[in-house]
């Protein structure tokens, strides 16, 4: 891992260090991408089946997860896992019902405004598959939507090589309250849930992280549905002082770093002692974890060990990182916790490990990546509904307003605009 000091590099050193570049628009994977969108929008269920067929399985004869595949694949789960998915479920709902809000009215002088809440109709879930499988992630994606009170949740996700989707996806879309799974991934599955076929109905948003290729039909269908981010590869930023424990710092950062090659992780320190600890910590960890070929890559080329002058620098340069996961591995950790202004999740203390917040704390693991938590939030109730204005004046309240009205449309150029205004304050006059 490269290691950088404050006080021998330049500032735009340590923050190109830091900074990961927003998810781009890669020309030839928007290519391929466009033509899978383009075989989807023209032969709807034909293209995804000769597509499942290319990609995931080779005898693929149907779309759709059936109820009764689905009711044997969630009898398959062990029961120890079924309580521990159980567990993590109710955790989510908890977290996330804490964050429904009503619609409201303001009402004085003859004028009312307000905000009507809804749940969008009908939401997409993608669950990627590859080389892990994420039961977690139907349930941070899908819950949020639940409690939202979406009234139809459909998923797609590809299937194995047998045809199959993984038992623990099916158990947990069960305890999501998923209406409708189709074996269907990749931009393919973005394609039919933005557009719609014969089988899979159109959606109004699409939520849940993909591969590239899922990131551009996000990009090139943005517009046609709503999508919840463009999510790029795992990160995790430790901010650590010197009396943090270092076998804890490295297995923080190799818990996101081991997703791929293309994650990052990054320790801000004040103390070179520890930074020195902590890369002998990662070493001989490497050496017993399986995916140390992914970790080793994803260490040497996206990673840094930054040491800087102070912890008020070291907690400044959090902010520059605006990480996807921030740890903070402080002394007094809530003191940090108020300086923090750029963060996806922030895991408080030495016993929050990156773990807990993956997988059963409660909020969503679905966060902003590449340094956009500096503008954007993890998936959560609000990412599953639209608001709409409400205005009401009285025939009184608009006199009360009219000439301003008049004055402000003519100052803008727009008579019509003056002339509604003006045809109404007649009628009132008329009718007094």
């Amino acid at each position: 891992m490269r290691l950088l000091a404050c006080e021998t590099e330049s500032p735009e050193t340590i923050a190109a260090a830091l900074r990961r570049e927003p998810v781009g628009d890669d020309a030839s994977v928007s290519q391929v991408a466009a033509s899978i969108i383009a075989e989807v929008r023209a032969r709807g269920d034909e293209a995804l089946l000769e597509l499942g067929r290319k990609f995931d399985c080779a005898g693929l004869n149907q779309i759709e997860v059936t109820q009764a595949e689905w009711e044997t694949g969630c009898e398959q789960v062990e029961p120890i896992l079924r309580a521990d998915l159980e567990l993590a479920a109710a955790n989510i709902a908890a977290f996330h019902e804490k964050q429904v809000r009503q619609s409201w009215m303001d009402s004085s002088g003859g004028r009312v405004t307000g905000q009507l809440i809804r749940p969008l109709a009908r939401v997409g879930i993608y669950v990627p598959g590859g080389t892990a499988v994420y039961p977690s992630s139907v349930l941070m994606v899908g819950i949020p939507a639940r409690v939202a009170g979406v009234d139809d949740i459909v998923m797609c996700t590809p299937c194995g090589r047998d045809g199959t989707v993984n038992p623990l996806v099916l158990f947990a879309a069960r305890l999501a309250g998923v209406s409708r799974i189709f074996k269907v991934g990749g931009a393919q599955a973005v394609a039919a849930m933005a557009l719609g076929t014969n089988t899979i109905p159109r959606v109004d948003k699409i939520a849940g992280p993909g591969n590239s290729y899922v990131n551009a039909a996000k990009r090139l269908l943005w517009g046609s549905v709503d999508m919840d981010m463009l999510a790029g590869p795992s990160e995790v930023c430790v901010v650590a002082d010197e009396f943090a424990n270092p076998a804890f710092v490295a297995l923080d950062m190799l818990t996101q770093a081991e997703h791929d090659a293309e994650s990052a992780a990054f320790l801000i320190t004040p103390s070179i002692e520890l930074a020195n600890f902590v890369m002998q910590e990662i070493e001989a960890r490497l050496e017993t974890l399986p995916r140390r070929d992914i970790l080793r890559k994803a260490l040497e080329q996206n990673s840094a060990i930054v040491v800087t002058r102070s912890l008020d620098e070291a907690l400044a340069l959090a902010d520059v990182c605006a990480p996807e996961h921030l740890a903070l591995m402080v002394r007094e950790p809530f003191a940090a916790l108020g300086r923090i202004r750029n963060a996806g999740a922030i895991l408080v203390g030495d016993y929050s490990p990156q773990t807990l917040g993956d997988y059963l704390a409660g909020p969503s693991h679905t966060l902003p990546t590449s340094g956009t938590a500096r503008f954007s939030s993890p998936v959560n109730v609000d990412t599953f509904v639209k608001k709409t204005s409400v205005i009401y004046y009285s025939r009184s309240a608009l006199a009360g307003v009219s000439d301003t009205l008049v004055r402000l449309a003519r100052a803008e150029g727009f008579e019509a605009h003056a002339e509604a205004v003006r045809a109404r304050a007649k009628l009132d006059v008329a009718a007094l």
